[in-house]
Parts: C-alpha cells; structure tokens; sequence
C-alpha cells in the first residue's frame, strides 16, 4: 500500500504521469474545460471540495517551480491562499488563462465558488 494522504485513485495516477514542465490547473466548478482534457472531477457540491484544499494537497505532492493566475484573482481571497502556499504567480488575463486550458496535463475539477479560484501549477523537478 502506497504511503500517501491521496485516496483518489484517478487523481493519484495522474499525477504520477506528471513531468518537468507539464502543467496542472486547479479549477473551480463554473470553468469551462476543453472537451478533450484529463479532468479529475473532484467536485461534490458547490463548496465541497474547495480550491485550497486541493491547493494545500498538491503543493504538498507536487515539486512546483511556477504558478500562475487570472490578474482579476488580484487582491481576493484566491490570491491570498496560493500567497499561504509560498506560491508567487505570474498574472494573465482569465481569458489567457482559459486559452491555456488545452495544453494542461491534467485538469483538477473542485466545488468552489468563489471567483477566479483557477490556478496553473508548473510542475518542477525534485532533483
């Protein structure tokens, strides 16, 4: 049995595809995500589970060299909870941040319903 907090089977065998540059986008549940996409729906109600949960979850598993956020999350709460992760976004329009949607990796699909809580997670290397 494999020693980690993730039960989500789906999710855990996507993230063990991940490489060095591929990107994984934490979304919230109104964002529209590209037909083709790997999503892991996570969501289960509105609220549940939420942006920073996932958030803390993947900063904890993942090694993570970049981030980045619509400029409109700017002064929200979104920006306050990846700034609690040690994360320094680079800021794109949510439009950009849209158009990016396609070369995502991998797609995580939460509960939450505050506005702009999207985010993409560059994937680093831990060595």
């Amino acid at each position: 049995m494999l020693k980690t907090e993730i039960l989500n089977a789906p999710l855990l065998s996507a993230l063990a595809t991940l490489g060095h540059t591929d990107t994984v986008v934490i979304a919230d549940c109104g964002l529209p995500l590209p037909v083709d996409a790997t999503v892991v729906d996570l969501a289960l109600v509105r609220g549940r589970l939420g942006f920073e949960e996932v958030l803390k979850v993947l900063t904890e598993n993942l090694e993570i060299e970049a981030s980045t956020l619509a400029s409109e999350a700017s002064g929200g709460p979104v920006e306050q909870w990846v700034a609690g992760y040690g994360l320094d976004p680079r800021y794109i329009s949510h439009e950009q941040l849209k158009a990016e949607l396609p070369q995502a990796k991998l797609i995580v699909r939460t509960g939450e319903t505050t506005a702009y809580a999207n985010i993409i997670l560059h994937c680093g290397v831990a060595f």
